[in-house]
């Protein structure tokens, strides 16, 4: 007697996500660099931050983070359409959001480059809602030039997430762990930092930008609040 199956089709926003993930790994030329980041200064800017009233999760402030460094590395900004680069002087942020059911979405916080960190709060919570409600518009779902994805929630410290195609860059988030690290005065300090995976499209980006990148992500987190 064999053990029963379930068979789940791939089918509906299941197939479109599937056809999707596939043609993104088909199209793209895909690398993941790999870093963490001290996260001392993000979670004390958070403290401060509630200490006069303002609500701001992890997730907010490292939004934040990356979009003040995409600002600052503008190539890494936009979209390969066809054989054309296509950058962008607007950071329209992608948020990778799991709903029941096994589904993803990434829709866009539009001009997410001129939002302060409780107005991104908002805009990622209300798409977060939207989504659950199948409210979200295909401008939204299909707009964004730049994605973040985040697993710090899991056990999981780095990944490789897929492209959210045409995009350039999607930024991977991991969980926060404790590391060990030599103190200002030699000794040995133990310190949160949180695992960051970056996948970029090499035909738009090459290593050494999407490098330089990745370290103004760990910047502005390490500096955060300053």
């Amino acid at each position: 007697m064999s053990d029963a199956v379930k068979t789940v089709p791939l089918k509906g926003v299941r197939g479109m996500i599937a056809d999707g993930m596939v043609k993104s790994l088909h199209t793209a030329a895909q690398l993941t660099h790999h870093g963490s980041a001290d996260a001392t200064a993000l979670l004390a800017e958070k403290d401060r931050l509630a200490g006069q009233g303002v609500k701001a999760s992890v997730e907010d402030l490292l939004m934040l983070a990356t979009i003040r460094a995409v600002k600052a590395n503008p190539d890494a900004n936009g979209r390969v359409e066809g054989r054309e680069i296509k950058l962008s002087q607007a950071v329209d942020l992608s948020v990778a959001i799991a709903l029941p059911g096994n589904l993803l979405v990434a829709p866009a916080i539009f001009r997410a480059g001129e939002m302060d960190v409780s107005q991104l709060r908002a805009a990622r919570q209300d798409l977060a809602a939207r989504a659950k409600t199948n409210k979200l518009s295909v401008t939204e779902m299909t707009g964004g030039t730049f994605s973040i994805s985040n697993l710090g929630l899991t056990r999981v410290e780095h990944f490789t997430p897929i492209i959210n195609a045409p995009q350039i860059c999607i930024l991977g988030i991991g969980r926060m762990v404790d590391k060990l690290v030599r103190g200002a005065d030699g000794g040995i300090d133990l310190r949160p930092h949180v695992g960051l995976s970056l996948t970029f499209d090499h035909r738009a980006l090459d290593g050494a930008p999407a490098g330089d990148l990745l370290t103004s992500i760990c910047d502005e987190i390490e500096g955060m609040g300053k």
